[in-house]
């Protein structure tokens, strides 16, 4: 069967939905939907909207109102849905879903970023450590894996606009692409290089200076997966004319 999984940063569901997000959920047609950022409970949010099309709806919010959360909707009903990486200095920010389908298991994540300040960096840099952990264990069980999501790195030079000024900066810090690195030398695949190895392709645009207008982004929303699941996988695409939010959707099709 073959499935077609979105991954998407709304940057505030309520927001997203006000902007026509469903009319293109009704023309793209994903099997799989996660979203990071929602910055809702599942309450604030119409779920007919989400039942009436056919969708399984899975939410894991901050507990901090109106911050980070994120959220699974899926046609294919898991056999499994784990909410948290079972770290209550994460999952009080509603950071990870996992949900198993046949033997696949699907990770929607939202890494925590590091741009407000020296604190907010080094919680981002413990968040790294203990995910890679979390995934070796994960890895024994459940060895076919997609993490979706948006990692808040852009991991080489071809993946963020003049990479030169940006050496310096959270998101582009050499220790967080070193840490991409080692994270694909446990047997993962960014599968959107698989298809395509060209630059200036982003998946966000800061609101200044007409950014996005200009292609002036970076490349921070991935679907990676294990080395087991790379000849199931079909395509994989940004979608970088899809408004809604200051990211755009990325997505995969792929063999369940």
């Amino acid at each position: 069967m073959l499935i077609k999984l979105v991954s998407y940063n709304v940057n505030g569901l309520r927001s997203a939905l006000s902007k026509g997000l469903m009319d293109w959920i009704d023309n793209f047609q994903p099997d799989i939907i996660c979203l990071q950022e929602i910055k809702a409970t599942k309450d604030q949010i119409d779920s007919s909207l989400l039942s009436n099309r056919g969708y399984h709806h899975y939410w894991f919010p901050a507990e901090k109102k109106g911050y980070s959360g994120v959220a699974l909707f899926s046609k294919i009903k898991p056999s499994n849905v784990v909410y948290g990486m079972n770290n209550p200095l994460y999952d009080f920010e509603g950071r990870l879903i996992r949900s198993d389908f046949e033997d696949v298991t699907h990770l929607a994540v939202y890494f925590p970023s590091g741009t407000s300040g020296e604190m907010r960096q080094k919680f981002k840099m413990k968040f790294l450590e203990d995910f890679s952990d979390y995934i070796d264990e994960l890895l024994k069980v459940r060895p076919n894996l997609i993490i979706s999501g948006d990692l808040n790195i852009a991991h080489k030079e071809v993946d963020i606009n003049f990479p030169e000024k940006h050496h310096n900066m959270s998101g582009f810090l050499p220790e967080e692409r070193a840490w991409v690195d080692k994270f694909l030398a446990k047997g993962f695949v960014d599968t959107f290089r698989i298809f395509n190895q060209s630059a200036e392709q982003y998946s966000w645009w800061t609101y200044r200076a007409q950014a996005r207008l200009r292609n002036i982004g970076w490349r921070i929303d991935y679907n990676l997966v294990s080395q087991t699941m790379v000849s199931r996988i079909h395509s994989a695409n940004i979608h970088p004319d899809i408004l809604h939010s200051d990211h755009c959707p990325v997505s995969i099709d792929f063999d369940l």
